[in-house]
C-alpha cells in the first residue's frame, strides 16, 4: 500500500494470472496454450516483417481485420482488434457494460470479469451455474445492464449450444450479450453467423488458442458495426496502436492458414478424447468439455495434494481455490507426450 495511490488502485483485486514457472523438463499444463507450433505462413510473415519495425504499426490493423473478415465470412466493419482478447473485453467493460442495471454473468467463469468490473465501477451480479456447472439460459431473464459469459466455459469446459444463447439474446433485446469464445474451435459452433440477426451480440475470440499465437497477443471481436464503432472510440482513447507489426502479419497468415488449424484443433481433440478416458479410467470425475483442456475430480484425493503432488514431479496443472470448484483440476490437453506423463505421475500417485 502506497499513499500516493489512487482510490481506484486500492480497491483493486487484480487478476491473478496462470503461472509461468521455470522448472527444469516440465510438463506445463496450467495455462491452456496449444502444443502444437504456430502455422509455418504465420512465422514466415513475421520474419518477413522484421526490415519495416523501424515503422508505426497500421492502428487499424485493416491487413488482419480483412483476414478474419475473410474466414468469418463477414464484413471488416464488423471487426474490431486488439492486444489479446483481455484486451478487448476490458474495453467491451468500458464501452458496452456500464449501465445503472447490474451486468450478469456465471458465478463459475473467467476471473478477469468481476475485475474488469471493479477497474470501471461496474456493478454485477453472478448467476449460479446449474449443479452440473451448465448455464441456464432461463436464469438470464432479469433486468440487466449487460450479459457476458465464457462459451465454452472457463474453465468448466462445458458448451453452451446455439439455440440457447439465441434464447439469451431474444430475451435481452435491450442488452449487450457478449459471448466470449477464446476455446470455440475446439468443440463448439460459433456464435458469429447470429450477429446478422442481433445487433446486441458481440462475440469475442483470441488467438492464442487455437492459432498457438499467445505470445503474439491477438484478440477480436465481431458484432454490429454500432459495438464495433464504440469499441474503436475507446481504443483510440486509450491506445492508438495496440497490434505491432509482428502481430498484424502473422495474425493475418494465421486466419488464412486453414490446413494447418484445422489439423492442430483436430489433433487437440482426438488429445482430448484420449486424456478424459484415461483420467475417467483413474477415477476421476470429468466434465464434458469443448475446450483445449479437461476440468476433473478425484472424488476420493484433494486436488490442492494432488496438484501440489504433480508439481514436484514437474507437472504443472491448474487448481482454484473457489468456492464450489475447490476439488476439481483444471488440464490443458498438452502433446501426447505431455498427457502420457501426466497419466503415467497420476497412476503413481493414486496406487494403493
Amino acid at each position: 500500500m502506497s499513499r500516493y495511490w489512487s482510490e481506484v488502485v486500492h480497491s483493486l483485486t487484480p487478476y491473478v494470472p496462470g503461472e509461468q514457472p521455470k522448472l527444469p523438463d516440465l510438463v506445463k499444463l496450467n495455462t491452456n496454450e496449444n502444443p502444437y507450433g504456430p502455422s509455418p505462413l504465420a512465422l514466415a510473415a513475421i520474419q518477413a516483417e522484421l526490415d519495416t519495425l523501424r515503422l508505426y504499426p497500421d492502428p487499424n490493423a485493416d491487413r488482419l481485420k480483412a483476414a478474419i473478415a475473410e474466414c468469418h465470412g463477414i464484413a471488416p466493419a464488423n471487426v474490431f482488434v486488439g492486444n489479446g482478447s483481455d484486451e478487448v473485453l476490458a474495453h467491451v467493460f468500458l464501452a458496452l457494460l456500464r449501465h445503472d442495471l447490474p451486468t450478469l454473468f456465471p458465478d463459475i467463469t473467467y476471473s478477469f470479469y468481476p475485475v474488469y468490473c471493479g477497474l470501471y465501477d461496474i456493478a454485477y451480479e453472478t448467476v449460479p451455474l446449474a449443479d452440473d456447472f451448465s448455464i441456464r439460459p432461463e436464469d438470464y431473464r432479469r433486468p440487466n445492464g449487460g450479459i457476458i459469459f465464457a462459451n465454452p466455459n472457463a474453465p468448466t469446459g462445458r458448451l453452451l449450444l446455439l439455440p440457447q444463447i439465441e434464447t439469451i439474446l431474444a430475451a435481452n433485446p435491450d442488452s449487450v450479450v457478449v459471448v466470449d469464445e477464446a476455446y470455440i474451435d475446439f468443440g463448439g459452433d460459433s456464435a458469429v453467423p447470429l450477429v446478422a440477426r442481433y445487433p446486441n451480440l458481440l462475440v469475442v475470440q483470441t488467438l492464442s488458442k487455437s492459432r498457438s499465437l499467445a505470445g503474439l497477443r491477438i484478440g477480436f471481436a465481431i458484432g454490429h458495426v454500432d459495438l464495433i464503432q464504440a469499441l474503436v472510440r475507446v481504443k483510440d482513447s486509450f491506445n492508438s496502436y495496440p497490434l505491432d507489426r509482428l502481430a498484424i502479419a502473422g495474425g493475418a497468415a494465421a486466419m488464412a492458414d486453414r490446413d494447418h488449424f484445422e489439423r492442430t484443433r483436430r489433433a487437440v481433440i482426438v488429445s482430448r478424447a484420449w486424456l478424459s478416458g484415461e483420467l475417467a479410467d483413474l477415477g476421476f470425475e470429468v466434465l464434458p468439455s469443448a475446450a483445449n483442456f479437461i476440468f476433473a475430480r478425484h472424488p476420493e484425493r484433494d486436488a490442492g495434494e494432488l496438484a501440489k503432488a504433480l508439481r514436484e514431479r514437474s507437472i504443472i496443472v491448474r487448481h482454484f481455490r473457489q468456492p464450489r470448484i475447490e476439488q476439481y483440476l483444471r488440464i490443458t490437453v498438452g502433446s501426447d507426450g505431455q498427457c502420457q506423463a501426466l497419466v503415467a505421475a497420476l497412476r503413481r500417485l493414486l496406487a494403493p
